[in-house]
């Protein structure tokens, strides 16, 4: 066995620590005998320990327990009316008390009952009689212990705080991200992706603008112009969200949605124009509300895109290509109050809606088209 020396000081500290350890411990002494007690408390107070508190039932010992902060309980083992062996059972049966340290003291003849102790959560024990030196090796063992499990238990309720906040800002950057890109878009930015391109073949795009809104708000206040906005814009939000159907973005007075991306839908061209209704019947509702006389032109398209994310610091999910193109020509050159498909859209919801030929439309950079506006 290798001798283990303290170097000079290292002794003293450690006794210093030692008395410091047992002179904060406040502890709970449990025995139906008061001379037991007071037997019991005055060989604590030999070793330093001045925090005692006593109890002459289990029952009484429990709900201080439950009420009160201590670091250590002495429990004789045979008490009339509740022994020790019953006292152990309830704090293990408590989420609350249950491993709180106990010391329970026994004659020798008790050994089966020290045994059962022991077994069902019991720190320790101290036979009676017990010497000073037992005692003081049984008391600073048990509450090192304590010392260490209360150490370990408020480490794992900072972790716990820490990961919950993490939990949480995750949450808020996830909230922020969808708010910005759809959801699988982000979560494959989130996977690694750096670059962003898919072709879709099958997508509807809707145009939808404000008409005389740019000379409207020439004389009304900023803060009303943006309220204004905010509402019809957020309503609009709200039925894009419900049909299901991608917000790109909004420009200005103008909004701007598709159908078929970033995922596949065979009903596009039906789901976007379901929102073009709503998003009719939601203007009208806010010009009751407004005594307000808003309208929209909405302009549809139906073809094949290129969609993808662009930027860095600030990512947009944006939509590319002649489909594009043509349904913001629908929208220009649409009528008030009306929806305005293309003969590609036509074609998709044929059978659904009733459609009213505008006859051939100059669409600049195209020539003339057939389009058709939704009754």
């Amino acid at each position: 066995m290798t001798d283990i020396t303290l170097a000079p000081g290292e002794a003293g500290t450690a006794q210093e620590n030692l008395l410091a350890m047992l002179g904060q411990a406040r502890l709970l002494v449990v025995d139906d005998s008061k001379l037991m007690r007071m037997g019991i408390i005055r060989a604590l107070q030999q070793q330093g320990v001045t925090r005692i508190e006593q109890a002459d039932n289990g029952q009484t010992a429990l709900e201080r327990l439950k009420n009160e902060s201590f670091d250590l309980m002495l429990l004789d083992v045979q008490m009339p009316h509740m022994t020790g062996i019953e006292v152990l059972a309830k704090l293990q049966a408590d989420p609350q008390l249950k491993g709180f340290p106990v010391i329970v003291i026994s004659g020798g003849e008790d050994i089966e009952d020290v045994v059962q102790c022991i077994e069902m959560g019991a720190e320790d024990y101290l036979p009676k009689p017990f010497s000073p030196v037992l005692l003081k090796a049984r008391l600073t063992s048990s509450i090192e212990k304590k010392r260490l499990r209360d150490l370990e238990k408020m480490r794992l309720a900072q972790l716990q705080t820490q990961h919950e906040l993490l939990a949480q800002e995750q949450a808020k950057t996830e909230s922020v991200l969808l708010n910005i890109l759809p959801k699988v878009i982000s979560q494959r930015l989130k996977s690694g992706e750096t670059l962003i391109a898919d072709a879709h073949n099958d997508v509807t795009v809707l145009f939808a603008d404000l008409v005389g809104f740019t000379s409207l708000s020439n004389g009304i206040s900023a803060e009303k112009l943006v309220s204004m906005l905010n509402d019809i814009m957020s309503a609009f939000d709200l039925i894009a969200n419900h049909e299901g159907v991608e917000k790109i973005k909004t420009i200005g007075d103008c909004y701007m949605l598709a159908s078929g991306i970033p995922l596949a839908r065979q009903d596009h061209a039906l789901a976007v124009v379901r929102t073009a209704l709503a998003m009719l019947t939601a203007l009208n509702s806010f010009n009751q509300q407004q005594a307000a006389n808003l309208q929209i032109r909405v302009g549809i398209h139906s073809g094949p895109v290129v969609a993808g994310v662009i930027g860095v610091h600030k990512y947009t999910y944006d939509l590319w290509g002649g489909t594009v193109n043509i349904a913001s020509r629908m929208e220009s050159t649409g009528l008030p109050g009306r929806i305005q498909v293309s003969t590609a859209t036509a074609q998709l919801i044929r059978g659904h809606y009733t459609l009213e030929s505008r006859g051939p439309v100059a669409i600049k950079g195209i020539g003339e088209v057939e389009t058709f506006l939704i009754v």
